[in-house]
């Protein structure tokens, strides 16, 4: 059973919010806290091909893709590149350490990296820039469908 429309686009500006500054605090992290150069030593260190491209693109990805997800704006092109990034992150970084985060393992980058899909999946909802933008569109093809 799906819930109410109000009530599930409530839950799904929740969701982005919450998802989104975690995103953002990560690239914000990775540009300006350790600087593109601590983040290029890291991925280099892990082993992550063009660290410095990397990097950049992580970082960037996070930033851009965090404060997409909070305001509602391309979110199946933000929930996938972000999917994208923590897709390495579990590669590069937590594959071979197990599951739980206090052993260095992959739980947090997994859920942030399915939250991404779910919301690249689910779309905004109604409390969205895309919606501002592409609503009536929306509208009537979730009409026809019906």
């Amino acid at each position: 059973m799906t819930p109410p429309t109000p009530v599930r686009d409530v839950v799904i500006l929740l969701a982005r919010v919450g998802i989104g500054i975690v995103f953002f605090a990560h690239g914000w992290q990775k540009l300006v806290t350790n600087g593109i150069d601590g983040t290029a030593a890291f991925f280099d260190q892990a082993g992550v091909p063009l660290p410095t491209l990397s990097a950049w693109f992580a970082a960037l990805v996070e930033l851009i893709g965090g404060a997409a997800l909070i305001v509602g704006a391309g979110l199946p092109i933000a929930g996938l590149l972000l999917a994208v990034t923590m897709a390495g992150a579990f590669l590069f970084v937590h594959a071979g350490k197990g599951l739980f985060i206090d052993q260095g393992g992959y739980e947090y980058v997994l859920t942030l990296g399915a939250a991404s899909l779910l919301l690249a999946a689910v779309g905004a909802s109604r409390f969205s820039v895309d919606h501002l933008l592409f609503g009536r569109r929306t509208r009537a093809v979730d009409t026809a469908r019906s």
